[in-house]
């Protein structure tokens, strides 16, 4: 029997889910990357007499130490959670210190329960609910919707069937590719479109993940970085690198776990515009965008930032256009070295009479279908700090 059908009615289906929902090997010696920073402490005892020496006890393992960081929650596999994640530390040649591991199960403990695949409740209701959302805007009569659903999808269920059962974001992803491969040059024309954006147990972005398996190769489970991502080694891997693997010399860890929210730098960036905010009189939302995006690209008109920035260029001795030029780095480690940046907290530093800060909670409400509740990243960030806290002290 042939699996040819006519595309029309798939492609219809296709076009309204593109708007749907959004062990370990041997300690790698050339580990690098400092740990997350931490609150300091006073030395307990000081100013006391000092104690008897005692031989102090070997460190323990990077396994040891995770077993005992891991949440005493986590009943199951600890040892498959355990592997999977010192897999990432040495492949990205990060230090699996208290601070590194803390800071990492925290993120997984928030952002999945330490589900390799979270489940998302009501994900059909939302594929649904967008399903006749876009029927209505684009005015598609019902029968063709219904039709378009009822056919047969490779597992010999209806499409509309696998959308009623969808509960993870890694059977969406599954089923829209399928969609995909089932319609003549889908790929070529429709790939990029999957509507399913961020994905695993720490919930990373797909785009992230692809960006950085380009410039540091991964070698794991699943043909594609997209299937990667649903796997837990891969999943656990570039939820890490996002996290840890990019300089940010924060003073505590709380604006690391903001980054990993609103994206690299977002802390630094909402320090700077509060910074900007001061000198020129400008309102300025400090969401640690510097630049106005349009579907993650920057748009050409400048946005409220860069115009204030413009008003400021006298004072600063920058031309319009190259402080236009170095505001493009705002994404990057390079931007705190630009003209820009470092006279805007010469004169902030100069009228406050102390050096203000240069990190701050980005103010962002956080927007998604499977959000069912006003949330910030600042609440995000704060959920995470108090995991990771709480995980220090197992570490003690």
């Amino acid at each position: 029997m042939s699996r040819y059908h006519s595309p029309a009615p798939v492609l219809l289906l296709v076009a309204l889910l593109v708007a749907g929902c959004a062990s370990g090997p041997a300690p790698d010696p050339r580990a690098v990357q400092p740990p997350a920073p931490v609150e300091s402490r006073t030395p307990a005892g000081a100013g006391a007499a000092a104690p008897v020496p005692v031989r102090p006890a070997p460190p323990p393992t990077p396994q040891s130490l995770l077993q005992r960081l891991l949440p005493p929650t986590l009943k199951t596999d600890r040892g498959g959670w355990s592997g999977d994640i010192l897999a990432a530390f040495y492949a990205l040649r990060l230090a699996p210190s208290a601070e590194n591991l803390c800071a990492s199960i925290a993120v997984i403990e928030q952002e999945s329960g330490f589900q390799a695949d979270p489940v998302v409740p009501g994900l059909s209701r939302m594929v649904r609910a967008e399903i006749e959302a876009r029927r209505q805007r684009f005015h598609v009569p019902p029968m063709v919707v219904e039709a378009a659903l009822a056919r047969r999808s490779a597992d010999g269920r209806s499409f509309g069937a696998r959308i009623d059962a969808l509960r993870t974001e890694r059977q969406l992803s599954e089923l829209y590719e399928e969609i995909i491969a089932a319609v003549p040059a889908g790929r070529l024309l429709l790939s990029d479109y999957n509507p399913v954006r961020t994905g695993g147990p720490m919930q990373v972005s797909i785009a992230y993940a692809e960006l950085h398996a380009r410039q540091t190769p991964y070698r794991g489970p699943g043909r594609t970085i997209r299937e990667a991502v649903f796997t837990r080694r891969g999943g656990v891997h570039f939820g890490i690198a996002h996290l840890l693997d990019y300089p940010a010399p924060y003073r505590a860890p709380i604006h690391r776990f903001a980054d990993f929210n609103a994206g690299h730098y977002a802390a630094r960036n909402a320090a700077f515009q509060q910074a900007v905010t001061r000198l020129s009189g400008h309102a300025l939302v400090p969401d640690g965008d510097l630049l106005r995006y349009r579907n993650g690209v920057p748009d050409a008109a400048p946005g409220a930032t860069q115009r204030a920035l413009h008003a400021l260029a006298p004072r600063l001795r920058l031309a319009p256009a190259r402080i236009d030029a170095e505001l493009r780095q705002e994404k990057e480690a390079g931007f705190a070295r630009t003209a820009v940046y470092q006279r805007v907290y010469a004169l902030a530093d100069a009228a406050a009479g102390r050096r203000v800060a240069r990190e701050a909670m980005p103010q962002i409400t956080l927007k998604s279908p499977k959000i069912q509740r006003k949330l910030t990243t600042a609440w995000f960030a704060d959920r995470v700090n108090r995991r990771y806290l709480g995980c220090l002290r197992r570490a003690r």
